[in-house]
């Protein structure tokens, strides 16, 4: 069976409905993967997620690597066994991380010199070694070391950071011809090229002409403007070989995502809906909402009348304020329960958008209901 299949194209935009197949079962695209940063989603068990519907998560290489070592995970058997987890997982290099997490690090040709986040030790990562190490952990997609630039920086610095991206891709899949990659493990390329769309070109000609299963879109998510964002997004996908799934790095805002699947993406992730869950805020139908405010002192409706989750078929507007001004735990977890519920049934109501052939007119729908916010969201670590 094919890693990839696109079943439903729109006829009035760029989305589509599809199938990825991996060694541990179907992921139905459109698909948000919710980040399993340290080998956790944080505030909800696997059991949750799997209720809700999530079919893949996303783990970082970074923070496994420092925490709790790929040893470890490797003696327990790989990645899914050491956290239970029975269905897909995605991991990505740490590329990102690298960047917005190392104060102290330096790129050279070879790789990324950075020092822990934990102790302050100094680590190198280089292309090869995060083929090798995400593979020896058991990850289903493997993503390739790219460097993510600050947000616009001049064009020498982004013409440099691209080819170095190229080049790293380019010995990304010797790696994995040298290992001899089983023929269930799937390796993605990633592109750069800043908001300078000359590049971006450049980038994403060179990423899809290479032997990747997928492509993703890298570098975008880190707080530009969301019409900045959409522009470039539409243009680089121009470029892409869309035979292959298309996968936009650190998206988790519905507004965001809504308007990438119209643009013909298939795969996202982001922190943002389990961070704001911690963080007190909501996501509805009507538009997120900050449960710390005074007005829902005394709100016993649920956070979103037309949402059907744990959450909001058992407690009120009043008792998850009541919650979270008292510091409770469970204020995180059911308010997480919500907000991935949220994403994966606006996904998965979108795909059957798609599928109806409804999908122009469901878009606008929500974008009327939601309401429309300046920036997209960025992917901060968690």
């Amino acid at each position: 069976m094919a890693f990839f299949e696109v079943l439903k194209k729109d006829t009035r935009s760029h989305s589509r409905a599809g199938i990825i197949t991996t060694e541990r079962g179907t992921v139905k695209t459109p698909v948000f993967m919710p980040v399993g940063t340290k080998a956790t989603v944080k505030a909800v068990t696997n059991e949750q997620l799997y209720k809700a519907g999530c079919e893949i998560i996303l783990g970082n290489l970074y923070h496994l690597y420092l925490q709790p070592g790929i040893e470890v995970i490797k003696r327990a058997g790989g990645l899914h066994k050491f956290m239970n987890w029975k269905r897909s997982i995605l991991t990505d290099s740490g590329g990102f991380q690298v960047y917005s997490l190392s104060k102290i690090k330096k790129v050279l040709d070879s790789g990324v010199e950075f020092r822990s986040i934990i102790d302050g030790s100094k680590h190198f990562f280089t292309p090869e070694n995060v083929v090798k190490m995400q593979y020896r952990i058991g990850s289903d997609i493997i993503m390739v070391l790219d460097e993510c630039i600050p947000f616009n920086k001049d064009y020498n610095y982004t013409l440099d950071a691209a080819k170095r991206t190229i080049k790293w891709a380019e010995i990304s899949l010797k790696t994995r011809d040298e290992i001899g990659f089983n023929k269930k493990t799937r390796m993605f390329g990633i592109v750069q090229g800043g908001f300078i769309k000359k590049l971006r070109k450049f980038c994403a000609r060179s990423i899809s002409g290479m032997g990747f299963d997928g492509i993703a879109l890298g570098g975008l998510s880190v707080g530009e403007e969301r019409d900045q964002t959409i522009d470039i997004l539409k243009y680089t996908i121009g470029f892409l070989d869309n035979s292959k799934p298309l996968y936009f790095m650190g998206l988790g805002d519905p507004l965001g995502i809504i308007e990438a699947i119209d643009s013909g993406v298939d795969m996202f992730d982001c922190v943002m809906p389990t961070r704001i869950s911690r963080n007190g805020s909501a996501f509805t139908s009507e538009g997120r909402i900050n449960i710390k405010n005074k007005k829902y002192l005394y709100d016993l409706d649920p956070l979103d009348k037309r949402c059907r989750c744990y959450t909001c078929k058992n407690y009120s507007r009043a008792y998850l304020k009541h919650l979270f001004k008292s510091r409770e735990i469970l204020s995180s977890i059911l308010l997480t329960v919500h907000n991935l519920h949220f994403i994966f049934n606006l996904v998965s109501q979108a795909r059957d958008a798609v599928i109806s052939g409804d999908f122009k007119d469901f878009r606008l729908e929500f974008i009327n209901k939601y309401g429309i916010n300046k920036k997209i969201n960025t992917a901060a670590e968690e």
